[in-house]
C-alpha cells in the first residue's frame, strides 16, 4: 500500500457552546514529526491527538491546528468576571492615591481588559467528545488523500520501471555485437601499425578486456532490484525507507554501467537509467 507524505485535512463541528475547527497538514519528513496549535482549553488533550496520529501514521512533519470559538452572546447574556474587575478597581484606587490628577477609567477600557468577559463555561468532558471526534474524521480524511496520491506516485514509478527494464532488456541483446565490435576495432588498429602480433597474446589480452567491459552481473543486479521494487509496491506497509534504499541501489549499477562503457550505447543506456531512477527517487521522497 502506497501512501504520499502530502495531505490535508479539515473538519468542523458547531455547537451550543461554540465552534470546533480542526486542521492537520502534513508534508515529507524522514520521520514522524508532529506538532500542535490549541486553544488554552484544549491544552490537556495535547497527549491523545499525539497518540491517535501517531497509530494511523508512519512518517511525515503533520501540523494540527485546532480553534475554538465560543459561542459568544447567548440566552444568559455577557459573563463579567467580577473577580477581576474588583481586583482591577483595587489596584486603580492604589494608583490614585499617588497621582493625585487622574482621569477616570471608563466602563469601556475595562471591558477591553483580557479575560474581563468569560464565555459561557463548557462541560470539559463535552469538549474533549468534541475534539475526538473531529481529529478522527480529519485523520480518516488525510488517510483518504494520502492514499489518492499514493496510487498516483505508485502508477508514476511503475512507467519509469517500465521504461528502465526495456533499457536493460536492450542493452543485454546488444552486448555480443559491441564486444565483436571492440575485437574487430583492437585488430584494425594493429593492423595499420604494420607490426608483428602474437595472435594467442592479443586474445587472451581480449579476454581480461571482456572480463573489465562485462556487465552482465550489472545487467543482472538492475533487473533484480526492478523486480524488487515492483514487490515492494504491492506491500500494505509503509515502503518509503525501504525504496530509497533501492535507488541507491539502482544508481550505483547505473553509475558501473556507464564506467565501463566502451560503445555509445551502453553510454547512453547508462545516462538514460540514472534519469529515470532520479525521477523515482523524487518521488519516493514523498512516500510513507
Amino acid at each position: 500500500m502506497i501512501r504520499s507524505m502530502t495531505a490535508f485535512a479539515r473538519s468542523e463541528s458547531t455547537n451550543p457552546w461554540g465552534t470546533l475547527t480542526l486542521e492537520l497538514r502534513s508534508v515529507n519528513h524522514r520521520y514522524l514529526e508532529t506538532s500542535f496549535r490549541l486553544p488554552d482549553e484544549l491544552r490537556p488533550h495535547e497527549g491523545r491527538l499525539r497518540e491517535l496520529i501517531q497509530q494511523l501514521l508512519q512518517r511525515g512533519k503533520v501540523d494540527c491546528t485546532v480553534r475554538y470559538q465560543p459561542a459568544g452572546v447567548d440566552a444568559k447574556g455577557l459573563q463579567v468576571n467580577q473577580q477581576l474587575v474588583q481586583e482591577l478597581a483595587r489596584a486603580c484606587e492604589q494608583i490614585h492615591t499617588v497621582f493625585k490628577e487622574h482621569r477616570a477609567v471608563s466602563a469601556l477600557e475595562v471591558l477591553r481588559w483580557p479575560e474581563i468577559l468569560q464565555a459561557p463555561q463548557v462541560d470539559p468532558d463535552e469538549l474533549q467528545q468534541a475534539l475526538m471526534k473531529l481529529v478522527n474524521k480529519a485523520l480518516q480524511e488525510m488517510l483518504s488523500m494520502r492514499q489518492r496520491e499514493g496510487d498516483k506516485l505508485k502508477q508514476l514509478i511503475l512507467t519509469r520501471l517500465d521504461a528502465m527494464h526495456e533499457i536493460v532488456t536492450q542493452v543485454r541483446a546488444v552486448l555480443p555485437e559491441i564486444r565483436q565490435l571492440y575485437r574487430e576495432k583492437l585488430l584494425a588498429r594493429l593492423q595499420d601499425l604494420k607490426i608483428d602480433f602474437n595472435t594467442e597474446r592479443f586474445e587472451q589480452e581480449l579476454v581480461l578486456l571482456a572480463q573489465k567491459m562485462d556487465v552482465d552481473e550489472e545487467l543482472d543486479r538492475l533487473t533484480t532490484h526492478i523486480s524488487e521494487i515492483r514487490h515492494v509496491l504491492q506491500s500494505k506497509e509503509p515502503v518509503g525507507r525501504r525504496l530509497d534504499f533501492l535507488m541507491q541501489e539502482l544508481n550505483r549499477e547505473a553509475n558501473t554501467l556507464g564506467s565501463k562503457s566502451v560503445d555509445i550505447r551502453t553510454t547512453n543506456a547508462s545516462v538514460d537509467l540514472k534519469v529515470l531512477i532520479e525521477q523515482i527517487r523524487e518521488q519516493v521522497q514523498n512516500i510513507e
